[in-house]
C-alpha cells in the first residue's frame, strides 16, 4: 500500500480520527503517521491528546507503517 490508496481506503471507508503526516499538535483520541528522518512513526493518543503509553512503533518501510496505521484506524473507528 501507498499513501495514494491509504488515502483512498480512508475516505471510501470514511475513517475519521486521523493525522497523516501534519505537522501539528495531536488532537485527542486520533491515530497519527509520521514521517522523521526516513523512519515511519505510528501511534494513538487518548482523550487528553497524549501519546498513548506504549502505542508507537517505528518503521522503515512505508508500506508496513501505513498497513499498521489502516488496521489501527480501522479498530478505532469500530470502537467509536
Amino acid at each position: 500500500m501507498n499513501i495514494k490508496e491509504a488515502i483512498k481506503m480512508i475516505q471510501d471507508e470514511k475513517l475519521q480520527g486521523y493525522n497523516m503526516n501534519e505537522r501539528k499538535d495531536d488532537r485527542e483520541n486520533e491515530v497519527v503517521l509520521m514521517r522523521e528522518n526516513d523512519k515511519w512513526i505510528v501511534y494513538a493518543t487518548d482523550e487528553r491528546a497524549s501519546k498513548v503509553t506504549n502505542s508507537q512503533d517505528i518503521y522503515l518501510d512505508e508500506e508496513e507503517a501505513l498497513d499498521d496505521f489502516i488496521d489501527r484506524l480501522r479498530a478505532f473507528n469500530r470502537l467509536r
